[in-house]
């Protein structure tokens, strides 16, 4: 690993016992005593009252990428079902979901030479999850992907190295299956990959319901409610029903309830109402591991996607590490800071994507090293490294307001490759693929 990631990623790096933060981190970060922690929660449920006054389309816009990057136009989608020839780029813990944003600071020269070359085609690549097999130490990719669409960017050269590197911001756009890759001579990793489908369930009873039972269902362009009267020869009202027109909306309507009940920020009215769009929203923003969020991007039909979820947020009651599986934080603590939602992925200084998701508070973790305002991700915030407490795995961060104007005044990040749900979790490798 390079020795400058190191530091970023807590190991390496003295713990300030002289740190008045960390020295009264007890009531925050661990388990406190009965009255420490009741007023924590008290703090807490006062926070949440106010109006968050940091501008949340600020993560969205990585500013700290800078201010030079050259917005790209045009859209690209290539007709589902057909099979592509596309350059990939491979990112440990990153499963791309169509509509997120993802942002890139690259400095690989023959990757950096191949997103040019995008940038002269389509402005359209690939990218897929990675990780190391521990049976064969091999290079397995994910067979699930998602096509990513360049929509700002800025290349430069160094003038001492002459060194190239490029910052990017892309947008998930499609999701594919790989059918087979290969490495060109500089590298590249380049796949042959089927565009998937959305698929449309239709009424499984259409074909064995009576026709004189029609006249109770509603037609399939409508949307929301419809009433449906019965009368008698005479005119005279016999009883009234209110019926729901689709599947789908009943399954979009619960998903909303059970995410409103889950947690009071996820407001039904400002989640996206079309059934493909709400599947991806809450496939990005739920706190799931690498197999779990493929499988779900495996599902074809947004219905089953979203059923899916549903079990999942039903069942998910805290947010565990990862790695020796203690309890980091409550599901009801999770809150949006960004207008994309409650977890983002954000790109470090040296390239390593986080996808992080915010909390109102953590626990059981120790914090590394001082707060620094250096390369934030959200603007007015400094952060402080965060590892848990049992096992020393690198958990996320706290951000902690460096003006009294923002509230929250403090959250922590928790990086979605260092926490899970305590779910059942699928077979190892299941789902991946050994990459040359």
């Amino acid at each position: 690993m390079d020795d400058d990631l190191l530091p970023l990623l807590g190991i390496g790096v003295v713990q300030e016992d002289d740190d008045e933060e960390d020295s009264s981190s007890g009531s925050e970060e661990s388990e406190s005593p009965e009255n420490a922690a009741s007023a924590e929660v008290d703090e807490c449920q006062i926070i949440r009252q106010d109006s968050i006054t940091f501008d949340q389309s600020l993560p969205l816009s990585h500013s700290y990428l800078g201010d030079d990057l050259e917005d790209v136009r045009g859209r690209t989608f290539h007709e589902e079902g057909a099979t592509i020839s596309l350059p990939v780029i491979q990112l440990p813990g990153m499963v791309l979901v169509p509509g997120q944003t993802i942002p890139l600071h690259l400095f690989h020269q023959h990757t950096v030479a191949m997103l040019k070359g995008v940038m002269d085609k389509d402005n359209t690549f690939g990218i897929v999850a990675y990780r190391y097999s521990e049976e064969d130490g091999g290079h397995i990719i994910a067979t699930i992907g998602t096509t990513a669409e360049i929509f700002s960017v800025k290349d430069e050269t160094d003038e001492r190295t002459g060194l190239a590197s490029i910052r990017v911001k892309a947008k998930g756009r499609q999701r594919f299956k790989v059918i087979e890759s290969r490495r060109t001579a500089t590298g590249i990793l380049m796949c042959s990959v089927k565009i998937l489908k959305e698929a449309i369930l239709g009424d499984i009873l259409s074909d064995v319901r009576p026709g004189s039972h029609c006249k109770f269902c509603c037609d399939p362009p409508e949307r929301g409610t419809a009433n449906k009267t019965a009368v008698d020869r005479q005119g005279n009202i016999l009883t009234s029903v209110t019926m729901s027109t689709s599947p789908q909306e009943m399954v979009v309507q619960n998903v909303k309830k059970e995410l409103y009940r889950w947690n009071s920020s996820y407001v039904p009215e400002r989640l996206p109402s079309h059934p493909v769009e709400l599947s991806y929203w809450v496939i990005q923003n739920l706190p799931l591991d690498d197999d779990l969020r493929l499988n779900l991007m495996g599902i074809d039909s947004a219905v089953q996607r979203l059923r899916c979820s549903l079990s999942i947020v039903q069942k998910c009651s805290s947010l565990c590490c990862k790695e020796c599986n203690t309890n980091i934080a409550n599901k009801n603590d999770v809150f949006s800071l960004s207008v994309e939602g409650p977890l983002g992925a954000y790109v470090n200084p040296h390239g390593h994507v986080h996808e992080t998701m915010t909390v109102y508070k953590a626990q059981n973790l120790n914090l590394i090293g001082r707060a620094t305002k250096e390369h934030s991700w959200f603007p007015g915030y400094a952060w402080t490294i965060a590892q848990c407490r049992r096992c020393a795995f690198h958990i996320g961060w706290k951000f902690t307001a460096t003006r009294k104007d923002l509230t929250p005044p403090k959250f922590f990040g928790l990086t979605r490759a260092s926490v899970m749900p305590g779910l059942h979790q699928t077979e190892e490798n299941e789902g991946w693929v050994p990459v040359m």
